[in-house]
Parts: structure tokens; C-alpha cells; sequence
């Protein structure tokens, strides 16, 4: 039978889990705006239009038994602490050089997921005489990952037919953003109107912009 594996983007680290999981949850989500909110209803319209503003980052979740009472067959003394550690050296801990933990590709079957772990839950249920852990239920979390290539493929953010939502980071200008948006930063007054920005000169970082279609 195939193992669900979860291995390290540079392929130099591998978990291999002991018991497939029962199930996995694979999540979507869309976010959108509401244009009422910045003050763009129509006049006599009964409820705001939501506009498109970005993709939610896919999930994927699952738990899984670690057994070390010896009911499963193992080639080697099932070690529920071992294991554990090996699953967080791939998934959570930090890499030096990288300056974060290691981006992921979870396969099974037909399923490949490249993420990063956002939640790792272990429950103890039965434990030696000494105390050591024999059996934990592993409860996963990974949020999608994309790189800057990919990113840009999938949002086509140079596409002047779209609504576009953006985050402001820190050093991020106004008419900057309007250039990487339409290619042309003289866009900004219009933007800060459109987004009833009170000043165009200091945006606080988190602050969500969205830039409208061209007319």
C-alpha cells in the first residue's frame, strides 16, 4: 500500500507517515470586496455588489495515528518519540541558511500539495510505564505556497480588466503600486479616491488597496 509522504521542496529530507491518514480536508477560498463599504453603492441598489479581490491560499489538513505499541508492523521498533521528531524536522524546524522552516510537498496517490506547515496538535493517548509516549494522534495544517513566478500566473496582475486587492508591505508606495498594477503611476489620486485614503504620502503597512478596472 502507498504512504503518504511529505518531503522537503530540495528533496533532501523525507517523512513517510506510519498509517495513512482517514481522511483529508482540502480547502478554497475567495475573498471579495464590498464596494458599499468605501462608499461605491448605486444609488437605489438593494444590496452591495461584491467585487472579486483575490484567492484565499488552499489548505490541506489531515491527522494521523503514530503507533508504538507494536499492533502495526514496523521493520523496526515502532519509536512514537522518534517519530515525532523526524515529522518536525521536516515540516517545522528551522532552517539557518533559509531563515524559515522548509517549504513542503505532501504525495499520496494523486494528491501533491506544496505548502508550508501552518499548525502541527499532537495528542498523547497511552503512554509505558516509564511514561514514554506508545500511541499520538499528529493533527496537520499547510497553507499553499506559491513562488513569485507562480503567483504572477495565476493572478495575471497585469490584466487592467480585473480588480486587483493588495496588501501594502513597508516601503510600498502609492504611485509605485499603481505602476505594478496598470504600468502607469499616475493613477494614484484616483486610487486613494477610490479607496478613501485620507493621505497618499503614509499608508500604515496591512492596509488593504483595491485598484479598479480601467474604464
Amino acid at each position: 500500500m502507498q504512504k503518504l509522504t511529505i518531503r522537503t521542496l530540495d528533496k533532501k529530507q523525507q517523512f513517510d507517515v506510519m498509517l495513512n491518514p482517514a481522511g483529508i480536508r482540502h480547502e478554497h477560498g475567495i475573498n471579495y470586496s464590498n464596494r458599499a463599504a468605501a462608499g461605491h453603492r448605486a444609488l437605489g441598489s438593494l444590496a452591495p455588489r461584491l467585487g472579486f479581490a483575490s484567492y484565499q491560499s488552499e489548505s490541506l489538513s489531515f491527522e494521523m495515528m503514530i503507533d508504538g505499541t507494536g499492533v502495526v508492523e514496523q521493520p523496526q521498533k515502532p519509536d512514537v518519540a522518534g517519530h515525532i521528531a523526524q515529522l518536525k524536522n521536516v515540516v517545522y524546524r528551522y532552517v539557518g541558511d533559509k531563515h524559515e522552516p522548509s517549504v513542503v510537498v505532501l504525495t499520496w496517490g494523486t494528491l501533491s500539495f506544496k505548502g508550508r506547515l501552518t499548525r502541527l496538535a499532537i495528542r498523547y493517548s497511552l503512554f509505558d510505564a516509564a511514561g514514554a509516549p506508545l500511541r499520538a494522534t499528529v493533527e496537520l495544517r499547510f497553507d499553499n505556497y506559491l513562488d513569485s513566478n507562480e503567483q504572477a500566473l495565476r493572478a495575471n496582475r497585469s490584466s487592467p480588466d480585473l480588480t486587483h486587492c493588495v496588501v501594502v508591505k513597508q516601503g510600498d508606495t502609492l504611485p509605485q503600486l499603481c505602476h505594478a498594477v496598470y504600468q502607469d503611476s499616475a493613477y494614484y489620486v484616483a486610487v486613494a479616491r477610490y479607496n478613501n485614503l485620507t493621505s497618499v504620502r503614509h499608508i500604515v503597512p496591512g492596509t488593504r488597496l483595491y485598484f479598479p478596472p480601467l474604464a
